[in-house]
C-alpha cells in the first residue's frame, strides 16, 4: 500500500480550475487562489541557524499555477506495509544524515573545529616552541635568538591590543592562515642564521611574527572561548592545550632523534627544514578546511553568531569601549603580564648552559608532556559540575598559588645546590646522577605554566559572554603577555644572576594572583 496524493473529488469529477473572479467570491475565497502566489522568502537568522532560501511561484501558460517542488514532494513513496526501521532509535537518530553529508555536518560541529584550530597551532607556534625550548631556538648562543624575541614580543605587544579588530572583520581562518606563514618564516631566518649568519633577516622576522602572531592567537582564544557553550569553556581549554603542546612535545622528539648522537651543540639543518614544512602546512590547513563561524554547529543545534561590523574604524572604537565598559579586567592584565615571563629563564637561564643537546631535547619533551598533562587536570577542576563555578574560580586561585610558591622556591634551592650562583656546571647529561631532580623540575615549570595560561582563558570565557568582546580582550590578553615576554627576553639578555631572575620570576606569578584575587571572588558568578 502507498500513499500518492490524489485529485480533489467534486460531484464525482475533477474540480476544474477557476480562470476568471467574479464578486461573489468572499475574503477566504480570494486568500485561497492568491496564497500560492506570494512570494515565500525565508532569510538566514543572525545566529546563522538556517540557510537562507526562497521559493518562488510561477504561472504556466495554461494559466496554472505551478510552485516549485519541495525536497517533501521529491521523496519517494513509501510502502507502509513492507517498511520497517533499519536498526533500533538512538536520541539524535534523527539528526544525524548519512554518508558523505553526515561527515561534513558532524565535520562543522563546535568539537571538530577546536580540534582543528589545535592541530593548526601544534604545527605553528608548538614546533616554535619546541625550537625555543631547546634552548636559543637552537642555535650555539641565546644572544641571536633574544635579540630577535625581543623584537618579536615588542611588535606583539602591540599587535595584540588591535588584533581582535582583525579577527572581527576578517575572521579566524584568515588570521590563523596568515599566522602559520608567519611562523614559518621566522624558523627559516633561523635556519638561515645557522648558515650564513644574517641577523638583519633574523630581526626582521620577529618583527614580522609580532605582527602575524598577535593575530593568530586573539583567532585562536576567540574560538576557543566564544565556541563552547556554558560549562564546556574549561574541557575545552585544556584539549586544546593538550593537542598544542603535543606539537612541542613531536618537535622535541624530532630534536632528540636527530642529535641523539650529535657531537655539536646546535640543531642539525633536518630540524630546521622539517619546522619550516609543518609550519607551512598548518597555515595551508586554516585556510581550506577551516569553517567561517557562522558555519560552526553548536550542541544545541545553534550555529555561532557573529556581530554585524560595518567599518574599521567602528571596530576601532568596539576595541576601546570593550575595555571601558568591562573595566575590571584590568585587574588581570598583571596575570597577563606575567604568564609568559618565566619562558627565558626556564630556556636559556636553566636548560641551555646546563645541559648537552639530547639532554636539552629530553628536557624540552618532558616540559610540554607536563603542560599537556596540566592542561588536561586544570581544565577538568574548572568545569566539575558538582561544584559551583565560583567556589571553582577560588579553589583553582589557591592552587595556583601554592604551585606558584613550591615551583620557584624548588629553583631557587635547586640554582644554589647544584648549578651554582650563575657558574653553571659542565653539561649535564641525562645519565647524570642529578639528572632526574632536574627533570622533575622542569616538568613543574611546564605543569605551571599550563595550570596559569588555562585559568586565565577560562576567567574570560566566564567574565565575558559577547564573541565581540572575547575577540578584543583575547587580543588583549595576549598583547600585555607578550609586552612582559618582551621585557623578559630583555632582562635575559644582560645575563644577570639566576637566582635574581627566578625571584622576579616567582614575584610577578604570585603577584598577579594576589591583585586578580578581587576580581575571582567578585566578577566571577554561579551561572544559573
Amino acid at each position: 500500500m502507498s500513499f500518492d496524493l490524489l485529485p480533489v473529488q467534486e460531484g464525482g469529477g475533477e474540480k476544474e480550475p477557476q480562470n476568471s473572479l467574479d464578486g461573489s467570491l468572499d475574503a477566504s475565497s480570494i486568500e485561497l487562489v492568491l496564497h500560492p502566489l506570494i512570494t515565500i522568502e525565508r532569510t538566514r537568522p543572525q545566529s546563522g541557524r538556517y540557510p537562507s532560501s526562497k521559493r518562488l511561484a510561477e504561472v504556466g501558460n495554461d494559466g496554472e499555477i505551478l510552485m516549485p517542488a519541495t525536497p517533501l514532494d521529491r521523496l519517494p513513496s513509501v510502502d507502509a506495509d513492507t517498511w520497517a526501521p533499519s536498526g533500533p532509535e538512538s536520541p539524535g537518530t534523527s539528526d544525524r544524515i548519512s554518508g558523505l553529508r553526515g561527515f561534513l555536518k558532524n565535520f562543522s560541529t563546535v568539537g571538530y573545529q577546536l580540534i582543528l584550530v589545535s592541530i593548526i597551532c601544534l604545527l605553528g607556534p608548538g614546533m616554535w616552541n619546541a625550537l625555543n625550548g631547546i634552548g636559543g631556538a637552537g642555535l650555539l648562543a641565546s644572544g641571536p635568538s633574544n635579540d630577535a624575541n625581543v623584537s618579536l614580543y615588542s611588535t606583539f605587544s602591540v599587535m595584540g591590543f588591535f588584533a581582535g579588530i582583525f579577527v572581527n572583520k576578517l575572521g579566524p581562518r584568515v588570521c590563523l592562515a596568515v599566522g602559520g606563514l608567519g611562523y614559518a618564516l621566522y624558523t627559516g631566518s633561523l635556519f638561515c642564521y645557522k648558515q650564513i649568519a644574517n641577523e638583519g633577516f633574523l630581526i626582521f622576522s620577529g618583527l614580522l611574527l609580532g605582527i602575524c602572531a598577535g593575530i593568530f592567537w586573539a583567532a585562536q582564544i576567540f574560538m576557543t572561548v566564544s565556541y563552547p557553550g556554558a560549562g564546556k569553556k574549561g574541557r575545552a581549554i585544556g584539549s586544546f592545550l593538550g593537542i598544542y603542546n603535543s606539537g612541542a612535545v613531536i618537535g622535541s622528539l624530532i630534536s632528540l632523534v636527530q642529535n641523539l648522537h650529535s657531537p655539536a651543540n646546535e640543531v642539525d639543518d633536518g630540524t630546521f627544514i622539517a619546522f619550516i614544512a609543518l609550519a607551512f602546512s598548518g597555515s595551508l590547513i586554516a585556510l581550506t578546511v577551516l569553517r567561517k563561524p557562522e558555519n560552526v554547529l553548536r550542541e544545541d543545534g545553534t550555529y555561532v553568531s557573529l556581530p554585524d561590523t560595518s567599518s574599521w574604524k567602528e571596530e576601532m572604537h568596539e576595541s576601546f569601549k570593550a575595555l571601558y565598559s568591562d573595566w575590571y579586567i584590568l585587574l588581570l592584565f598583571p596575570m597577563f603580564f606575567a604568564s609568559n615571563f618565566f619562558y627565558p629563564y626556564q630556556f636559556n637561564t636553566f636548560n641551555l648552559p646546563n645541559f648537552d643537546i639530547r639532554t636539552r631535547s629530553l628536557n624540552n619533551v618532558v616540559y610540554w608532556l607536563a603542560e599537556i598533562a596540566s592542561g588536561y587536570l586544570t581544565g577538568w577542576l574548572l568545569e566539575l559540575r558538582w561544584m559551583r563555578q565560583s567556589t571553582r574560580a577560588r579553589l583553582t586561585l589557591c592552587i595556583l598559588v601554592v604551585q606558584t610558591c613550591g615551583v620557584w622556591t624548588a629553583a631557587y634551592i635547586w640554582d644554589m645546590k647544584v648549578a651554582g650562583w650563575g657558574t653553571g656546571v659542565l653539561k649535564m647529561d641525562y645519565h647524570a646522577q642529578l639528572y632526574p631532580v632536574s627533570a622533575i623540575l622542569y616538568a613543574a615549570f611546564g605543569f605551571l605554566a599550563a595550570a596559569y595560561n588555562t585559568y586565565l582563558m577560562w576567567a574570560i570565557g566566564c567574565l565575558i559572554d559577547d564573541p565581540q568582546k572575547v575577540a578584543h580582550l583575547a587580543g588583549f590578553y595576549k598583547g600585555v603577555q607578550s609586552a612582559g615576554a618582551a621585557v623578559a627576553f630583555r632582562v635575559n639578555s644582560y645575563h644577570i644572576k639566576a637566582g635574581s631572575e627566578i625571584i622576579l620570576n616567582g614575584a610577578l606569578l604570585a603577584g598577579g594572583l594576589a591583585i586578580a584575587l578581587p576580581l575571582v571572588v567578585k566578577n566571577i558568578k554561579d551561572r544559573p
